[in-house]
């Protein structure tokens, strides 16, 4: 797996960046609104923030004093190329073993 990549896999696999990740899905947020209902302070919100932003996971742009983030669609489309090729050679490593199971009991 590419650096990158993996660093996106990790990056999600804390479980308060993956909550802020979800509520981003459903449209661009500044940090006050994903940080309510977090059971984390705003400022450590602005931290993972951060950090999925370093990764490519999520763009931000400023809107009058506040910081608005959302999803960066191409760091997305990375990991979901990813997922699809991991996901076709498992499936190809499945039906191999399962055709060579299948010659050697009809032998």
């Amino acid at each position: 797996m590419k650096t990158n990549l993996r660093l996106r896999v990790q990056a999600l696999g804390d479980p308060t960046r993956m909550a802020i990740f979800e509520r981003l899905e459903r449209g661009p947020l500044p940090v006050g609104e994903i940080a309510r209902g977090l059971p984390v302070t705003r400022s450590a919100v602005s931290q993972h923030l951060k950090i999925l932003k370093t990764v490519g996971l999520v763009t931000s742009q400023r809107a009058a004093n506040r910081q608005i983030y959302r999803i960066d669609a191409d760091g997305v489309a990375g990991l979901r190329d990813y997922f699809d090729r991991f996901w076709q050679e498992s499936l190809l490593a499945f039906k191999q073993a399962a055709e060579k199971s299948l010659k050697e009991k009809s032998r």
